[in-house]
């Protein structure tokens, strides 16, 4: 895997030295993206324009609801028009509030080499979250345990193109779920030294991630550095509710980033046509994003959204639509005329196993986000089965896809321009390049050579077993977990955390779903 992207000055230690850097797989993290692609905007600037005053339209004259007291109290007092649960926003108060979020910001990881910047064209990649199952390193789809979730969070942190360990990847059901945000969030701490995202699923669970934020890296500290983000998803059409907006006062008194995200499910929940949804969807993202304002002005904030069209034959949700692809354009241009960073979803399948479907649908979403510019990059590994499963296997094969878009992303080099218009005058007409010295020094780094993709004779691949992709990645994730060393924590930290854990599970009665003790 290609990792190093400095040019090579000199030869020292020869074809020996060469042979044993191509065995020694570099996992470090790799910087965070700064992607110099053109960025692909279908719409004119009097589309946006169009598409901006339908959003105002639908914000000031029907109105978007927030189902929490707080929230609307906080409405009226800066001025809205607040109407029982309904809050009518009139664009300049929205215009006011959203042009005091900050345009880019940096993570602080545990790590500070792997710390990065969002925004602008500054992007990264974090894995999928939520599946209630998995497909393990035998690839049979099972209920998850944390012993799972921890391995994916080590898979994860060895991924060089994985800038996040996420946060709940596969469902812990093992554990209790009223205790599950405790062990999500020590999980992600204890095994990667990545930033990592924070559980919203309530908002005493949020402050509890706050809690466990500032023991890792200091509450002041947190006060001016972004160290995580929480999700906080709206109900579509136009409804925020008491869960994810207590979650996001949380995050936001904190100063800690949210994404503001109206769950799109397009023809069900929003209209079944392209521009009118992404008129609802920008609505409600800039009802969030505002409202974060309203609870601390200056906060970061990001544009979010989950996008999936569904089927008018089975009401199911698709991925890898060329809708979806039209969306996640258009949103980009709206996030960029609204100067804040934004997010969107990446490699999402719905296919049932690690097949073409699945290769199909993730590949036709990852080259659209880069080309539309997205900064959070969310669901970068292991979706399918429409987020109902996270796939070991594609897990693996994402991470390195994302590698190989971050080498799209990253643009044309011209460093060696020169030295490889001198290789052509010494070879020549009629010559090769294997041997020439031009070659020698930049074989890595030249064409990205990927691991899990075999590109060999048909005689070649049948004489080493007939292996196809999904028991070569699963090799490959088995030969990552025995290679892994933990980052260790501070045992000072690891022992706060703990106790921490151990004391809020005595206060927090043990629950499963039927709402029953364990």
């Amino acid at each position: 895997m290609i990792t190093d992207t400095t040019p090579v000055r000199s030869r020292a230690g020869g074809r020996s030295a060469r042979r044993a850097k191509r065995a020694r797989p570099d996992l470090t993290m790799l910087p965070g993206l700064e992607n110099s692609l053109p960025r692909c905007a279908p719409m004119t600037p009097e589309e946006v324009e169009r598409i901006d005053t339908a959003s105002l339209d639908i914000l000031e004259e029907v109105g978007v609801v927030f189902r929490d007291p707080i929230a609307l109290e906080d409405w009226r007092r800066v001025g809205a028009d607040v109407r029982g649960e309904r809050v009518h926003l009139d664009r300049g108060l929205v215009r006011e509030l959203i042009a005091t979020i900050p345009s880019d910001f940096s993570y602080t990881a545990r790590n500070p080499a792997n710390s990065l910047r969002l925004g602008g064209r500054g992007t990264m990649f974090v894995p999928m979250t939520g599946a209630p199952f998995l497909r393990d390193l035998d690839d049979i789809r099972r209920t998850p345990t944390l012993d799972d979730l921890a391995m994916f969070h080590k898979l994860a942190q060895m991924s060089p193109a994985l800038h996040s360990s996420a946060h709940h990847i596969v469902e812990p059901c093992d554990h209790p779920i009223s205790h599950r945000h405790l062990r999500i969030t020590y999980s992600s701490m204890k095994h990667s030294d990545k930033t990592f995202m924070g559980m919203t699923t309530s908002p005493r669970n949020a402050e509890d991630v706050m809690e466990m934020c500032a023991i890792l890296f200091g509450e002041d500290f947190m006060e001016t550095h972004p160290v995580t983000t929480g999700n906080c998803n709206g109900n579509s059409p136009l409804v925020w509710d008491e869960t994810m907006l207590g979650a996001m006062r949380a995050f936001c008194r904190r100063n800690q980033p949210v994404l503001c995200s109206p769950f799109v499910l397009g023809g069900a929940n929003t209209p079944a046509s392209v521009a009118p949804t992404v008129a609802q969807l920008n609505a409600e993202a800039l009802s969030a994003l505002a409202y974060t304002q309203v609870i601390r002005r200056g906060c970061p904030a990001i544009y979010g959204h989950y996008l999936a069209t569904v089927s008018m034959r089975s009401g199911a949700p698709m991925a890898g639509t060329p809708e979806i692809s039209l969306m996640n354009f258009m949103i980009g241009q709206m996030a960029r005329h609204y100067g804040v960073p934004w997010r969107t979803s990446n490699t999402l399948g719905g296919a049932k196993t690690f097949d073409a479907q699945a290769g199909y649908e993730s590949a036709a979403t990852l080259s659209a986000v880069l080309h539309a510019g997205a900064n959070y990059v969310w669901h970068s590994a292991g979706w399918n089965e429409a987020g109902m499963h996270c796939s070991v296997a594609k897990f693996i094969v994402d991470a390195e896809q994302c590698a190989m878009g971050y080498r799209m992303a990253e643009g044309i080099r011209w460093d060696d321009f020169d030295a490889g218009l001198a290789a052509v005058r010494d070879v020549g007409p009629g010559g090769h390049y294997l041997g020439h010295p031009h070659t020698q020094e930049n074989f890595q780094r030249a064409f990205y050579m990927p691991e899990l993709f075999d590109n060999n004779s048909i005689e070649q691949w049948q004489a080493e077993g007939s292996i196809e992709i999904t028991e070569r990645a699963l090799r490959k994730a088995r030969g990552l977990l025995d290679a892994y060393i933990e980052p260790k924590l501070d045992d000072g930290v690891d022992e706060a955390l703990r106790d921490y854990i151990a004391r809020r599970e005595r206060e927090i009665p043990a629950i499963d779903a039927l709402n029953q003790e364990f």
